[in-house]
């Protein structure tokens, strides 16, 4: 077990005791639990209960609900739990990633839209303060995906951007503020997102980069990132095609896996030639990327057989548990394997000092304390610091901006917004919001209606011109799970509310998520990317469309979608 002296568990020859103690001490159920981070939605007594006392599970992942919810969720884990648990969570754009009191500093990408490494930090010490309030000690994330085609549909804001410069800068830093928290970093998603449209909730997913170029990018933002001390990788159920042929010359086409049940990939590529000497956990196990390679049978061992240390999220949590079990005992999962993931689970909850918070009886946060560091003061003043830095324009109409009621009182105002989904969604309601902000401003604001009719019979353009000074579109349109696009579907008849009078009545176009919209409107003469729709970021738009702020955000990404038209 020396190697858990060394980065990133740093442990000392007492708290290796400890891991060699408790890993003596484990009985059979108890080491196939701790191979396991389940789910939770609720804090429901019951439930909870018996994920840590019937199947001992190592850790389990809380989805976002209101801070008295998640510190009794932490609670009865803890207290049910003869071992310590990992407590995870989606910390990707703040504490509202476990807490819904906490704050949302921004989208990945509007940090980087800030250029400010700095931000990233921040981002990440916020991360880390507000989930460690509440008891989570594992951040899923950062996010060091590249996001090199915009077609994807689900990494878009959630990643640094497509310079794979900016994102080793930016995963780093992440990486300092939230660990200084004693909160664990897991970058993700193994072997790297980005460049296939496709997403892996739905599909197995390619990167389809040589092995060279594959250093040159993605190889080098997960070295940074394990030298800079990252304690976690999530592995994604992404194939890297080239890198499994080099390393095993033998495999055929149809033997090609996803990363997390593949053993070229995530043993030999990640832990022995990057040196990755962490623990390595899958990507949700629900996901079809995962599922479609291989029977259920055979893919939850596999993950562990390629070497993945922890297997997150069930299909269904008994019949997982003893494919899992049968796995170890045919052999699929050897018995050195097997005990290599559990030196690992344990020596990184040593090193998050679980074990000594256990003894001490300081696991369980105080509700009360949270409520200090949530949305505390400082963090509101970087949110809306990140919101001013972002905001960029990415073109401008000479002689449009600012916009202010002398010159554009009456404002025609198209607002374009997707439906609530259920993971990485919209903010709902944002276009009425913004709305209801132009008017305070004392616009006088009209909402876009289409109209009724076909060819002969729909409005007279002058009916639009005659009447408006400015036309405004407002797009709020996110990544979320489960989508095969981010693009704009058209009010009929005809594509009603396509932008047909920017030559007549001066247009602004302004997306508070989606960066590459100007493939949908390549047309529209002054076009505005915010990244977020938080409340700061709203305010923000208003208060540069105003010409009371300037724009200082830098694109992280080609919003003109590598297309001549969009320029002009």
């Amino acid at each position: 077990m020396q190697h858990l002296k060394e980065k990133p568990f740093c442990l000392s020859d007492e708290d290796i005791s400890w891991v060699a103690e408790t890993l003596d001490s484990l009985t059979e159920e108890e080491k196939i639990g701790q191979l396991f981070c389940l789910v939770s939605y609720t804090s429901d007594e019951d439930y909870l209960g018996s994920l840590a006392r019937k199947y001992k599970a190592g850790g389990l992942m809380c989805r976002p609900m209101p801070a008295a919810e998640t510190v009794d969720t932490v609670r009865i884990l803890q207290e049910n739990s003869r071992i310590p648990m990992l407590i995870a969570a989606n910390l990707e754009r703040g504490g509202t990633g476990i807490a819904a009191e906490g704050t949302t500093i921004g989208s990945v990408m509007q940090v980087a839209a800030t250029d400010e490494e700095e931000m990233a930090y921040k981002l990440g010490s916020v991360c880390g303060q507000e989930g460690a309030a509440v008891g989570c000690n594992w951040a899923f994330a950062p996010i060091i995906d590249i996001d090199y085609n915009f077609r994807n549909p689900i990494t878009n804001t959630r990643t640094f951007g497509s310079d794979p410069e900016r994102v080793r800068r930016m995963g780093v830093q992440y990486i300092k503020g939230v660990q200084e928290n004693n909160v664990a970093a897991s970058i993700k998603h193994f072997p790297g997102d980005g460049m296939d449209e496709r997403d892996q909730h739905l599909v197995t997913s390619i990167n389809s980069l040589t092995c060279e170029q594959w250093d040159a990018t993605y190889g080098e933002v997960y070295k940074s990132c394990i030298e800079a001390g990252a304690m976690t990788v999530m592995i994604g159920h992404i194939m890297q095609p080239a890198y499994s042929r080099r390393l095993n010359p033998a495999l055929k086409d149809e033997e090609l896996l996803p990363a997390s049940l593949s053993y070229e990939l995530t043993t030999t590529l990640l832990k022995e030639r990057l040196g990755f000497n962490g623990l390595v956990v899958t990507d949700a196990s629900t996901m079809a990327g995962m599922t479609i390679p291989m029977s259920r049978a055979q893919a939850v061992p596999q993950a562990i057989a390629a070497g993945c240390d922890m297997f997150l999220f069930t299909r269904n949590l008994e019949e997982d548990y003893m494919y899992m079990k049968k796995g170890i005992e045919d052999g699929i999962i050897t018995r050195e394997r097997l005990d290599d993931a559990l030196v690992r689970i344990l020596g990184l909850k040593a090193s998050l000092r679980l074990h000594r918070k256990q003894a001490a009886g300081e696991l369980v946060p105080s509700l009360e304390a949270a409520k200090e560091v949530l949305g505390a003061p400082l963090h509101k003043v970087w949110a809306a610091e990140c919101a001013d830095k972002a905001v960029t324009l990415v073109k401008e109409e000479a002689g449009v901006l600012p916009v202010t009621p002398n010159r554009y009182r009456r404002i025609l105002y198209y607002d374009i917004e997707a439906a609530e989904g259920v993971a990485y969604s919209v903010r709902t309601g944002v276009a009425d919001m913004f709305r209801k902000l132009l008017a305070g401003e004392g616009f006088e604001v009209t909402q876009y209606l289409p109209p009724q009719g076909r060819e002969g019979m729909l409005a007279k353009q002058e009916d639009i011109t005659g009447q408006y000074d400015l036309i405004i579109y407002l797009a709020n349109m996110s990544t979320k799970s489960n989508q095969t696009a981010v693009r704009i579907e058209w009010a009929q008849p005809m594509g009603a509310n396509v932008p047909v009078y920017i030559n007549t009545v001066p247009t602004i176009f302004i997306s508070v998520e989606n960066p590459y919209h100007l493939l949908d409107v390549p047309r529209v003469k002054t076009f505005i990317n915010a990244y977020n729709s938080n409340d700061h970021v709203l305010k923000a738009i208003i208060d540069k469309l105003m010409g009371r702020s300037a724009f200082t955000g830098t694109s992280p990404v080609d919003p003109f979608c590598g297309m001549w038209d969009t320029r002009l």
